[in-house]
């Protein structure tokens, strides 16, 4: 018996059109590219936006976190149209909203304007953070859905990279990133305005893919959903995945919020919270502080500001390394133990930072000066942005991907999404703030006993999803 079902599982996989799921998949994760180099490209930008725009470090700080209250409304709306137009289509708008948002944020000549366009690329932002991965679980094999999710991370953080080298050579080829370069705009303008070619890219692609057999199934087209089942996965193959979807689903009923309330106990469903503690955990240990404000951060421990930029050039460099050995085996040893690890990871090197913060002394000007403790701090910094990688940063966006039962994935992620960037956009509003009035031991302090309080919830409150069909998620 054992023998026969063995041998069903080869043909059903050789039938399989890997290759056009894999093209597909990585179609959806230029997404995650522009997610990333949307998110870091701010990061050499700063002293450009302070000069322009005259502000001051709560000024500063609402320009580089404006993005994510749009990141937030993104990610809210779109897991919840895309229940109704579609995964495709909110990939779509995305990618036109990344368009706008790339020209208008280099062109802007008011804060005002600059925080308008930036809200724009927050809304592709969000959407493209929960929309892709969800996608890419919806048309992917389980055996190999989460390696295939995990290349949305892989994409984040090459699109962070490019944006950190980006930077690095416009401001180095200018002298400083305030000063003017081609066609008379400072290179900071320049900086956003190289988002429009993968923008594009992203854009012409996305003409050419399926839209998710799943969403086909939840709107009643089953013509399409079959056809393009039987594209993905075989004839027969596709045969028994659209029973399964159909089954998995309520009868005759649209997708909606109040399918997150538990029928019988009247109460939100647990999935949903742990949902949300996912999402926002992934925040709390401060992650996005070094995307964001790395360039600051070294700054104010001593480094040049082209020292500052070419450091966020090898945390990018570590953190691919870090998503390709999770992408690797997240299939083989599964969600759980990398998120353990990694809070674990997180919470020792962390505490390391804030023990070399704690440490230094003061130069005659009354920035940080870390002397010996330099190396240790840099060391520390990118063990930390390795153990993100290796968890928290690819396998959140897997399991939110994943673990909702097709009836709620739309809501479950809309609340999810809504809850991660809200969270993003407090702890990036805060560190300017956190800066000037506890320091960087104090910031990091706090992000450390995040870090340090995720480990317990991972243990008690995360269920492994590895290898579960997601017609087979309880939810």
């Amino acid at each position: 018996m054992n023998k026969n079902n063995n041998k069903e599982h080869i043909l059903s996989q050789e039938k399989e059109n890997i290759l056009f799921i894999v093209m597909v998949s990585c179609v959806a994760t230029i997404g995650g590219f522009l997610f990333g180099f949307d998110s870091g490209v701010i990061n050499g930008t700063v002293d450009g936006l302070k000069l322009a725009f005259n502000s001051d470090s709560v000024g500063t700080g609402f320009n580089v976190a404006s993005m994510l209250l749009g990141c937030a409304l993104g990610a809210f709306f779109a897991g919840k149209l895309a229940d109704n137009i579609g995964r495709k289509s909110i990939l779509i708008i995305a990618a036109i909203f990344f368009i706008v948002s790339a020209w208008g944020s280099g062109y802007a000549d008011t804060s005002g304007a600059f925080i308008f366009f930036r809200i724009l690329g927050g809304l592709a932002v969000g959407a493209a953070s929960v929309m892709a991965p969800a996608y890419i679980s919806e048309i992917a094999p389980a055996r190999i859905r989460g390696r295939l999710t995990t290349i949305q991370q892989v994409a984040i953080i090459g699109g962070l990279f490019s944006a950190f080298v980006s930077n690095y050579l416009l401001a180095d080829f200018a002298g400083i990133s305030t000063a003017n370069i081609w066609l008379d705009f400072a290179a900071w303008r320049w900086m956003f305005w190289i988002e429009l070619m993968p923008a594009s890219l992203f854009l012409l692609t996305l003409l050419f893919i399926p839209e998710s057999p799943r969403y086909l199934v939840i709107s009643n087209q089953i013509e399409r959903a079959h056809k393009v089942l039987v594209r993905l996965y075989g004839a027969s193959e596709g045969d028994a995945k659209l029973k399964e979807i159909q089954d998995s689903l309520i009868s005759d009923q649209t997708p909606k919020f109040s399918d997150l309330i538990d029928k019988v106990s009247g109460k939100v469903r647990k999935i949903v919270w742990v949902g949300i503690g996912l999402a926002v955990f992934q925040q709390l240990v401060g992650i996005n502080v070094v995307f964001y404000y790395g360039a600051v951060l070294w700054q104010a421990v001593g480094f040049s500001e082209s020292d500052a930029l070419l450091i966020n050039i090898i945390s990018g460099a570590v953190s691919i390394l870090a998503c390709v050995i999770t992408m690797l085996l997240i299939d083989k040893v599964g969600r759980k133990p990398f998120l353990t690890l990694g809070s674990v990871g997180m919470t020792i090197t962390l505490g390391l930072m804030v023990f070399a913060f704690v440490s230094a002394d003061f130069d005659a000007n009354g920035n940080l000066d870390l002397g010996n403790l330099g190396t240790l701090a840099l060391v520390s910094a990118n063990a930390y942005v390795f153990f993100f990688n290796l968890s928290w940063g690819p396998v959140m966006w897997v399991m939110l991907g994943e673990m909702y039962p097709n009836q709620i994935r739309g809501s479950g992620l809309a609340i999810a999404g809504l809850f991660q960037w809200s969270a993003n956009f407090a702890i990036t509003m805060t560190f300017p703030i956190m800066l000037a009035s506890i320091g960087l031991a104090g910031a990091y302090g706090f992000y450390a006993l995040c870090a340090l309080i995720s480990v317990f919830f991972v243990i008690k409150f995360v269920h492994e999803t590895k290898g579960t069909e997601l017609e087979d998620m309880q939810g």
